[in-house]
């Protein structure tokens, strides 16, 4: 058995989880509604409030799908009752960024023009101070990308520090000119 794909998965109250006949699983919580496709080989199945998902044989491609969907389901069900968050810092002089009512993300990051990013849906943008921004919501998938796509715009550079970066990533720095002697 996957190490991952054999786990259940706990539904909390107040989400419920709905699986039609093409293995649409549909996950309704607080924070909003998300659904997955799951390939027609494994099988969920919910008894209560666990659900469980089960493979037809032990071969490779079997064991790949159980664990990605059964992580997939999960994160689902995570991010309706609790959502997800990214941290990005900006390093350098003279860069910041403000959220425009949570759904506009205005960044002044050393170009001739501020640049402004658009939320997606059940996307928010949140600034504490001016130079952290934090991207919320209820898809992993869609918090992660667009954190990357920001992080994208001015990637940290290795002599200086300069940039964006993950509140959790370490940037491996360089020597520069004198340090070669």
């Amino acid at each position: 058995m996957s190490r991952i794909g054999r786990l259940p998965i706990n539904v909390p109250a107040g989400v419920t989880v709905t699986v039609d006949s093409e293995n649409l699983v549909t996950v309704k919580g607080p924070k909003g509604t998300l659904s997955q496709q799951v390939n027609p080989d494994i099988a969920v199945k919910q008894e209560g409030n666990v659900l469980t998902l089960e493979r037809p044989t032990d071969s490779k491609p079997h064991r790949a799908m159980h664990g990605l969907y059964r992580a997939l389901v999960n994160n689902m069900v995570v991010g309706v009752t609790d959502g997800f968050s990214k941290t990005l810092e900006m390093v350098g002089t003279g860069y910041n960024a403000q959220a425009e009512g949570g759904k506009k993300l205005n960044i002044k990051i050393g170009f001739s023009h501020p640049v402004v990013i658009e939320a997606p849906e059940n996307v928010t943008f949140e600034t504490p101070n001016q130079t952290t921004i934090v991207v919320k919501g209820i898809s992993k998938q869609v918090v992660g990308n667009l954190a990357a796509d920001i992080r994208a715009i001015r990637k940290p550079e290795p002599y200086l520090g300069k940039g964006i970066k993950y509140a959790d990533e370490h940037i491996r720095r360089k020597e520069g000119k004198t340090g070669k002697k």
